[in-house]
C-alpha cells in the first residue's frame, strides 16, 4: 500500500509540474521599449531634463523628446520618471539643477540650450547626457568633434549649417534697399556669438553691414531694439535664449516703424517675426528624443553616437508680418520656397 501511494502521489505531480513549465515558456508579448516594461523587469528609467528659460522653441523640443520616447516604450509614471526643471534664466540656478541631477545619477541627462548644456557637461560625468537647442557644440566645448564627441556626452545641435547663409542670401537678394542689419544679442551665450559672426560674414558679401545692440538680460530688449531704430533698415535675431525671451517686444518695434524683422527659428515667425530658413523645434527634440532611445534601450554610449543637427531646412513667411512691417511677398520670395504651406500667418502685434 505503502508504494501504490508513492507511485500515484508521483503520477499526480507530474502534470503539475509540466503545466508549470508550459506556463513559464509562453512567449514575452511584443515590448517596444525592450526590458524596459517587461513586467519582470521592473526598471524605472529615470531622466533629468534641464532646461535653461520658457519659451516656444525650447518647449517645443522638450515635447518633441519626450514624444520619441514615448513612441518607443517609455512612458512618464510607468516605466519612466522624468525629473524637468528649469532655471528661468538664472545662472545660479542653472549650475544648482545640473549639480543636482550629478548627485542624483540618473540614467540619462537632457540638457536644452547651450548654456544649460554646458553646466552639465561640467558638472555630469558619470551619466549619459544629451544636449539638443545647441547651436554650436564644439565652440561651447561640449564635445571634441561632431563626428566623436567623446566622453559621456553627444546630442543634436539646432543649426543647419546653411540656415544662416541663406537666410542672410535672401534678405540681400529680395531686399535691395537693406543696407545695413540690426541684431540684438546677448554676447555672452556662445550659440549667439557664433551665428552673429556667421551672419555678418555673410552680409558682408553683399556689402550689407550688421549693427549690434548687446543686452544682457530679456529686460533690456525692448531698449535695445529701440536704439537700432534709424540706424538699420532691418532686424535679425539670433537663436538667443535671452532676446528670443523678449522678442514681443521687438515684433511691436518692427511693426510700428515698419522695419523687416527677420529670425533664426520658426517659433518667432509664427509669432510675428516675417521669414527664416528653419524648421519646427518639435522634430528637432524628437531627433534627440529618438538617441536617447539608443542609449537607454540598445545601449548605445554617447561617446560614439555622432551630433546629429536638422534635415529639413526651408524658408518660411509670416503673411500677417509681412503686412504689418509694409513688406509685399512677391512670387520671387514664394519660389523659394520648397513648401508652400511655410507661407504662413501668425499673431503679428
Amino acid at each position: 500500500m505503502k508504494t501504490s501511494t508513492k507511485l500515484l502521489s508521483l503520477l499526480l505531480t507530474v502534470p503539475l509540474v509540466l503545466t508549470a513549465a508550459g506556463c513559464g515558456s509562453k512567449p514575452a508579448e511584443s515590448d517596444p521599449a525592450g526590458s524596459a516594461s517587461n513586467p519582470q523587469d521592473k526598471k524605472v528609467y529615470k531622466i533629468g531634463i534641464a532646461q535653461i528659460v520658457e519659451h516656444p522653441s525650447l518647449n517645443a523640443t522638450r515635447e518633441g523628446f519626450l514624444a520619441a520616447l514615448k513612441d518607443a516604450g517609455f512612458v512618464d509614471k510607468e516605466n519612466l520618471q522624468v525629473d524637468y526643471q528649469n532655471a528661468q534664466g538664472d545662472a545660479a540656478a542653472n549650475l544648482t539643477i545640473a549639480q543636482k541631477f550629478a548627485a542624483d545619477k540618473k540614467d540619462l541627462v537632457v540638457a536644452i540650450a547651450t548654456p544649460t548644456a554646458q553646466a552639465v557637461v561640467q558638472n555630469v560625468k558619470d551619466t549619459p547626457v544629451l544636449f539638443a537647442a545647441v547651436t554650436d557644440p564644439v565652440s561651447a566645448k561640449l564635445v571634441a568633434s561632431l563626428d566623436k564627441p567623446g566622453a559621456n556626452v553627444t546630442g543634436a545641435a539646432d543649426t543647419h549649417p546653411d540656415a544662416v547663409p541663406r537666410l542672410m542670401d535672401f534678405i540681400a537678394a529680395e531686399f535691395p534697399k537693406v543696407k545695413t542689419v540690426g541684431v540684438v544679442v546677448n554676447e555672452g551665450e556662445p550659440n549667439s556669438e557664433f551665428m552673429v559672426n556667421t551672419a555678418e560674414k555673410a552680409l558682408a558679401k553683399h556689402n550689407i553691414k550688421l549693427v549690434k545692440a548687446a543686452v544682457a538680460n530679456s529686460s533690456e530688449v525692448k531698449q535695445a531694439a529701440e536704439s537700432l531704430v534709424g540706424r538699420v533698415d532691418a532686424f535679425y535675431i539670433t537663436l538667443d535664449n535671452t532676446v528670443v525671451s523678449g522678442v514681443e517686444t521687438i515684433i511691436k518695434i518692427a511693426n510700428d516703424r515698419k522695419i523687416p524683422f527677420f529670425s533664426s527659428d520658426r517659433d518667432t515667425v509664427e509669432k510675428g517675426a516675417l521669414a527664416t530658413y528653419g524648421f519646427k523645434y518639435y522634430d528637432h527634440g524628437y531627433q534627440a528624443g529618438q538617441m536617447a532611445v539608443e542609449i537607454l534601450k540598445n545601449g548605445a554610449k554617447p561617446q560614439d553616437m555622432k551630433v546629429s543637427y536638422p534635415d529639413k531646412l526651408d524658408l518660411i513667411i509670416n503673411e500677417d508680418a509681412a503686412k504689418a512691417q509694409g513688406v509685399e511677398i512677391t512670387d520671387s520670395m514664394k519660389s523659394k520656397m520648397q513648401n508652400k504651406e511655410n507661407l504662413i500667418s501668425g499673431s503679428a502685434k
